[in-house]
């Protein structure tokens, strides 16, 4: 596929909020190499889009054939110009091959929605203050164990360099263990949704 950059225009303001869709695609059993490259094909294409602020594809749990990809732009238009995008259509192409859409919704971005797992089926991210209390719920204990165990060995070390230990060890902790599980668990206050048997 051919990498389509367009110059920015008036739509493109500063001031205008972003918005997020969410899509999720069923993949055909055995398939799943061949969409995988596919989303990595049309993550090249919208990388040189203007407005493109990212693509983030969530593979399945496990049992699951359901890909969920959450897409950000910069604005309504840029979004509107981009699912007119004459390479995004012949991307759906090959896609509907090996898969197909079970559904979309549009969202405004929280800006901690990849903290969050999503459901098996796309609905509104959580309110802020849920996301927040969350957020703290998870920090807390990160930053007890660090000052409990680690800071009293570091009181040599430069400030500069004691200040790094949080972001080195909060970041990847929210983000790959301790977001997810605590979104899992705190599903139903989290979405509203009633706990589905053979879903975790």
């Amino acid at each position: 596929m051919s990498r389509t950059r367009e110059v920015p225009t008036a739509a493109d303001r500063p001031e205008d909020q972003g918005v997020t869709l969410v899509y999720s695609w069923e993949v055909e059993p055995g398939r799943e190499a061949e969409f995988e490259e596919l989303t990595h094909e049309i993550a090249d294409v919208a990388a040189g889009f203007c407005g493109h602020e990212g693509i983030v594809w969530l593979r399945p749990h496990r049992g699951q054939r359901l890909y969920h990809g959450v897409l950000r732009f910069s604005s309504q238009d840029r979004l509107d110009a981009w699912l007119r995008l004459p390479e995004r259509r012949a991307w759906l192409e090959h896609m509907r091959a090996v898969g197909h859409q079970v559904s979309h919704v549009q969202r405004q971005p929280t800006g901690m929605e990849t903290w969050f797992s999503l459901p098996q089926r796309p609905v509104d991210a959580p309110p802020r203050w849920k996301m927040t209390l969350m957020t703290m719920l998870g920090a807390y204990p990160i930053s007890l164990a660090i000052n409990w165990l680690i800071a009293p060995h570091t009181a040599a070390l430069p400030v500069p360099l004691k200040a790094l230990l949080f972001p080195l060890l909060v970041a990847p902790l929210l983000t790959y263990l301790i977001m997810p599980g605590l979104s899992r668990l705190f599903r139903r206050w989290l979405y509203g949704e009633e706990p589905r048997s053979g879903v975790k």
